[in-house]
């Protein structure tokens, strides 16, 4: 139980200390911060040593259970360090030190050697076929799978998979193979893809958002679409109507979170919300012109009160 409640106060510190983060002291975007923060003017340069100073919070990395170690080893002390002494027993609570390492990654090859024959009778030539599951390529799946994500999740160039997959796994591989791997990996992906963007149109509640993107070396857009379940991202050519009812959609019943773009404009009033953190700092720009030109404010309730009144 005093193990329970002391991981219990460290998990109720930790929180508190989290609830103290805003985008003054931490990573936290502005439009996270509490109505009414001031943020803090730029600090002189100061005399300090980089790195962490006295008394900042200690970040502690958790242990691997048992069962998932390789191996485990008891380091006992021989003798005492002051007399010499011989020591036996054991410490019921030793210090525990985990060491981490990657196992020397090396490509697994598989050679087929497909023979070719010639009949006695007719003189026809037949090779030998691969047996089922062997790949036509030269690469598995799982090899596959990872060059395809460095270059679709990772955005690395072809030069960048090359250098690395030689670095790293000792593979020989040709820029145009790594093309060719992605272009399989996304006809792989093609009919699972289609299953959740159609699945998007059916959810009760999406978040929709696009920002810019470079394709083939012409501007594009990235749409996303985030659901319960699952997040749907989608590259257009343009920033319209045409491709925001495709991406979401025309089924009545959903709800759709946005911004003000006039993309969502189609969305009849009662599934469209408008994203809180775009009316809050509308409202607070507002608010902030009225002041300085000495104007009545035009809505008498402050964001929070709005949101309560809504909830």
């Amino acid at each position: 139980m005093e193990d329970r409640i002391a991981e219990l106060e460290a998990v109720v510190c930790d929180l508190q200390a989290r609830l103290q983060l805003n985008s003054t002291n931490s990573s936290k975007p502005p439009s996270s911060d509490p109505i009414g923060l001031k943020r803090k003017p730029p600090a002189p340069p100061s005399s300090r040593k980089r790195g962490g100073q006295p008394g900042h919070r200690k970040a502690f990395r958790a242990l691997v259970p048992p069962e998932k170690l390789r191996s485990s080893t008891d380091c006992k002390p021989r003798s005492c360090r002051g007399c010499g002494h011989t020591l036996r027993g054991e410490d019921p609570q030793p210090l525990v030190h985990q060491v981490a390492e990657l196992p020397r990654i090396e490509p697994i090859v598989d050679q087929y050697r497909l023979h070719r024959l010639t009949c006695p009778d007719c003189g026809t030539t037949t090779c030998g076929t691969l047996p089922e599951g062997v790949p036509t390529v030269h690469f598995g799946p799982y090899l596959q799978a990872t060059l395809a994500t460095l270059a679709g999740a990772y955005r690395l160039s072809k030069r960048q998979i090359q250098q690395l997959a030689g670095d790293l796994f000792g593979l020989s591989i040709s820029t145009g193979m790594i093309s060719k791997l992605e272009r399989l990996s996304a006809e792989a992906l093609q009919a699972p893809y289609n299953e959740l963007a159609a699945a998007v149109h059916t959810a009760e509640v999406i978040g929709a958002d696009e920002t810019g993107w470079r394709e083939d070396r012409h501007k594009a857009w990235l749409w996303v679409a985030v659901t319960a379940l699952f997040t749907v991202f989608t590259i257009a050519r343009n920033r319209n109507a045409k491709v925001a009812r495709a991406v979401l959609g025309t089924q009545d019943g959903s709800i759709v979170v946005t911004d003000r773009c006039s993309s969502y404009d189609w969305i009849a009033g009662a599934g469209r919300q408008i994203c809180w953190s775009h009316t809050i700092r509308t409202q607070s720009t507002i608010r902030s012109i009225c002041r300085c030109l000495l104007w009545p404010i035009p809505f008498p309730l402050g964001p929070r009160r709005l949101i309560r009144a809504r909830a």
